[in-house]
């Protein structure tokens, strides 16, 4: 059997995969695990370094928080290019290839003087974050085998969850003892070290040869399809904002102190947990749309309330924790709304596209954040709060007079 005909085995055996390498399934989805952690710590670590690094490179806040704008947005954008364009390589060489680069692009950021070279740093990191996360899935369900399937991308989304909870935080702690710089570059060594695993523990796993650019982007012309994709966009503009500014919304509860801000990223991220798998069980159980309207309108509610609490640090803290729960409520919904309009073997095309637009939000949450933070980091809360309202009054407003069928039970099939 060549490497291009590897196959798995349907009855829970070894797994080709494994008989290869002799490497264990759990092991290689495991580094699969690590690196998603990786590129979830580089998307929210920002967040918690936003103060020194405003202060290192003499900077606003606004100006600093482009730096989680371009790395979404190359997220966002490059991803369905990259994934095309990376179509007929072997899923190692295109994780390994996104790692690296994701490395690249931090080691630049943290030895970058220039504010100029530090963003373009971070389209790098982006660019290679798109990379690694668009087959990393894919990869750790072939080398699980179908009987292990489901722990193996449950293994892979938790290491991507973990980074809310851990990496973020911890990234946080670092920076506020050694410095900015360093927490950058402790996400780079951690990259380095998953790229040089990943390329002596995978196979060279060729799966399908994957979609052209126009086939990625065909679902866009599904009216259906667009509408789940804007509620996406405006739900994760809300989520981001007050989130990417935290340090400045919050910072009469802050007080200048890393410690407590690395706290609210560790309350947001455990309790984002807890709301993305409550809200799985509920979207498998109720019509997830109604779940998204409910978690939208819980968004717009909770942030309402920090409005007058914002300078006590404990009601914050509580604040954080509901907005963790109905933030994190709205991704998995979603899917499962935009997998019901997938074409016979689309489903990972239009997942990608919801993705994206999550991402497409956290930028446009960056961007307009650093407009209003010129007038008053108070403002970012009603603001995002808006937004929530208009994705759960579309959500309701587009499917009116339609029957379930109709709205988001399409057969998965289908």
């Amino acid at each position: 059997m060549s490497e291009n005909d590897e196959t798995v085995t349907p009855d829970g055996g070894a797994t080709a995969a494994e008989s290869t390498t002799g490497v264990p399934w759990r092991t290689q989805t495991a580094i699969l695990a690590l690196g998603a952690f990786v590129v979830g710590t580089d998307g929210f670590i920002i967040v918690g370094l936003l103060p020194e690094i405003r202060s290192t490179l003499h900077v606003s806040t606004g100006a600093a928080g482009q730096m989680v704008s371009l790395f979404s947005l190359a997220y966002a954008l490059l991803g369905p290019v990259l994934a095309a364009f990376t179509g007929k390589w072997s899923r190692r060489r295109v994780l390994v290839a996104g790692v690296v680069l994701l490395a690249a692009g931090n080691a630049v950021t943290a030895s970058a003087g220039d504010f100029g070279l530090v963003l373009a740093s971070r389209v790098l990191a982006g660019a290679g974050a798109s990379m690694f996360m668009a087959s990393a899935v894919a990869t750790a369900a072939y080398l699980s085998g179908e009987a292990r399937r489901g722990r193996a991308i449950a293994m892979v989304t938790a290491g991507a969850t973990l980074a809310l909870v851990l990496g973020a935080p911890l990234g946080t702690l670092i920076g506020g003892a050694w410095g900015w710089q360093a927490a950058i570059w402790f996400v780079a060594a951690i990259a380095a070290v998953v790229a040089a695993v990943l390329a002596v523990l995978l196979p060279p796993v060729h799966l399908a040869s994957g979609a052209s650019l126009r086939e990625r982007l065909a679902p866009l012309t599904d009216g259906r399809v667009l509408r789940v994709l804007v509620v996406t966009l405006l739900a994760f503009v809300a989520v981001f904002l007050p989130f990417t500014y935290m340090s400045a919304v919050f910072a009469p509860a802050v007080d200048g102190e890393q410690s407590r801000l690395a706290l609210l990223l560790l309350v947001f991220g455990a309790a984002a947990t807890c709301g993305n798998l409550g809200a799985g069980h509920l979207a498998d159980r109720y019509d997830p749309r109604r779940v998204v309207i409910g978690a939208t309108l819980g968004i717009a509610a909770v942030f309402l309330v920090m409005l007058p609490i914002r300078e006590n640090f404990v009601l914050v803290a509580i604040a954080t924790a509901f907005s963790g729960v109905v933030s994190y409520s709205v991704i998995g919904p979603q899917q499962h709304r935009i997998i019901a309009y997938a074409s016979p073997g689309g489903a990972p095309l239009v997942t990608s596209l919801n993705t994206s637009a999550a991402y497409l939000g956290n930028f446009l949450s960056s961007a307009l954040g650093a407009a209003i933070l010129t007038r008053s980091a108070a403002l970012v809360l009603p603001v995002a709060a808006a937004f929530a309202a208009v994705a759960s009054l579309l959500t309701w407003w587009l499917s009116r007079g339609r029957t379930p069928t109709e709205q988001d039970t399409t057969a998965w099939s289908a």
